[in-house]
Order: C-alpha cells, then sequence, then structure tokens
C-alpha cells in the first residue's frame, strides 16, 4: 500500500490563512459591486466543510471496500513512482470532469452537488461548502481502479485534485496570462462555474485542468459579471437543509407524479426537467373548438 499523505488534510492552515488575506483584502479595498463575505453564509459554508469530512469518512467504509475489491480482481498494477503521480494526477482529473458534468445533468446526482453552489456569494469560503451525501461520486472513479491505480494512490490524487480547487473561489484574481488560462482551471474560468445566467449554467467542469471542458464543447470565458448562486436560490443557512433541499424536492415531485414515467424523469432527468404537457386528442380538439364556436355565437 503506498504511503501517500493527505493533501486536504496539510493544506488546512494555508486554507485559514488564505482566507484571512482575502478578508482583509476585502476590507481595505472593497468592490462596491459585490458584497463577496456575509457572516452567516460563510459560517455555513465553513459548517458545511467540517460535517463534510466527517460523513465523508462514513462514506469512504463501503467505498474503500468497492474500491479494494475490484483492485484486486484487475491484473493490472500501477507503480507509485516520480513519474506515474502525473499520469495518476491526469487520469483522475479527466475522471473528475465526467463526474463532475454528470452532478449537474442527472438530477440525483445534482441533489449532492448543489450544496456547492447553493451560495449566493464567491469567495474562498464557498470552496469549503462541501456535500454530505458524496457516495454518489465512486461509481465514475471505477476505470482508475480497473487500471491498476491503487485506491489509496487515488485517494491521493482526488485530495491534491480537491486543494487545487481552492485557491479559485474567489473574485480577487482576474485574469491570469493566456496560457495558463488555456490549460489550467482559473478563478476567472470557475466564476463561471458557479454564475447562474443562462449562458454560462452547466459550463467549465475541469477540476484542475480547463483542456477537458475546451475538448468536450462545455467551455465558456467569463465576459459579463456573474451573478451567483441557484437558478432558484434557497433562503436557509441551516446546514441540515443546505445538504438535503433537492433530496426533499425530489421526493416531492415524486409524490405528485402521475407516472413512472414521470418518476423516472425526476430522477435521473436533468435538474430543470419538467414533463411535456399531454397533447389533446383530435375529438377533444374538437370539443373545444365547438365551445369556443358557441361562446362567440352567445357573444
Amino acid at each position: 500500500m503506498p504511503n501517500l499523505p493527505d493533501a486536504v488534510l496539510w493544506s488546512i492552515p494555508a486554507f485559514v490563512l488564505l482566507t484571512v488575506v482575502e478578508m482583509v483584502s476585502v476590507r481595505l479595498h472593497p468592490d462596491e459591486d459585490a458584497a463577496i463575505y456575509e457572516a452567516k453564509d460563510a459560517a455555513t459554508s465553513v459548517t458545511m466543510g467540517l460535517g463534510s469530512l466527517v460523513f465523508d469518512f462514513l462514506w469512504k467504509i463501503p467505498i474503500v471496500a468497492i474500491y479494494t475489491a475490484v483492485y484486486e480482481l484487475t491484473p493490472l498494477r500501477v507503480p507509485v513512482l516520480w513519474w506515474t503521480v502525473p499520469l495518476m494526477l491526469l487520469g483522475q482529473d479527466f475522471f473528475y470532469y465526467w463526474s463532475h458534468r454528470g452532478h449537474h445533468v442527472v438530477r440525483i446526482l445534482w441533489a449532492c452537488h448543489v450544496v456547492h453552489h447553493s451560495s449566493r456569494r464567491f469567495n474562498l469560503t464557498t470552496a469549503l461548502r462541501q456535500p454530505w451525501t458524496s457516495w454518489t461520486v465512486w461509481p465514475f472513479y471505477l476505470p482508475v481502479i480497473a487500471l491498476g491505480v491503487h485506491p489509496a494512490a487515488l485517494a491521493f490524487c482526488s485530495s491534491v485534485n480537491l486543494v487545487y480547487q481552492f485557491w479559485i473561489h474567489t473574485e480577487r484574481i482576474g485574469r491570469l496570462p493566456r496560457a495558463f488560462e488555456f490549460v489550467f482551471n482559473t478563478p476567472s474560468h470557475h466564476r463561471v462555474h458557479h454564475a447562474s445566467q443562462g449562458g454560462y449554467l452547466d459550463r467549465n467542469f475541469g477540476g484542475i485542468l480547463i483542456v477537458w471542458d475546451r475538448l468536450f464543447g462545455s467551455f465558456v470565458p467569463e465576459t459579463e459579471r456573474p451573478a451567483y448562486g441557484l437558478t432558484k436560490n434557497i433562503a436557509t443557512y441551516n446546514p441540515l437543509r443546505v445538504a438535503t433541499h433537492e433530496y426533499v424536492a425530489i421526493a416531492k415531485d415524486l409524490r405528485t407524479a402521475g407516472s413512472w414515467r414521470e418518476r423516472a424523469g425526476r430522477v435521473f432527468r436533468g435538474p430543470g426537467w419538467q414533463p411535456a404537457e399531454p397533447v389533446p386528442s383530435a375529438a377533444a380538439r374538437q370539443t373545444v373548438g365547438d365551445g369556443a364556436a358557441v361562446g362567440e355565437g352567445a357573444a
């Protein structure tokens, strides 16, 4: 078993320091067009982050068991060497892209990920607003394990990816050099991802690299200033409600669904999916037409 550090735990002091620096910079040089810090919102984000550490530990028990079983079954082995670690990071980032994209376009997956988008602020504490139901993520990385990457090595790569994404949750950094912006995910690209405008929705899914978005048609550059949050924002700072509100909404929709087809759509189609209105039969259209004609005659 490779002895690799948990990059997230090692980075906590840097998270705290950078957040303080951002808060001070906002106080000294405020942006009048954006109130990027609000006490209750920041507290909720921090609480969600701390809670995710607990719940992620619980979810890891069955997930590690599955990953270990797949790893034992595959004949492939990728050794942890100086030159294989960058390749594993590249592979993890590729599957992160598809996991992230999937969590935006399938509603039951979105119910997990929506937590991260539920803040109407965009600052470094927003990076800490993590879901408590991350059990939906693990299937996307099964190919990595099947290719012979040890589960501990995958966990290391995932933690590096998460640490990288911390610093891109800020409005205090503008555009970076063009070559860097072309390859890597940056604050500018990620501001687009957190925006709720129509042209920005479901764009820029990359973790460390933005090249996946460029390759698979989901990249949009930042042009107009983003409006952060959800298309239908939630008016709560209660961590439990933040963590579960979309699951509750799905349950309500399932109770009122008129068919099994609609129930499946409410769970597996996109977050904004609505069943098509039934097309009236020819007889019904004729009845409506006759009724309209009678009404006109009476007038």
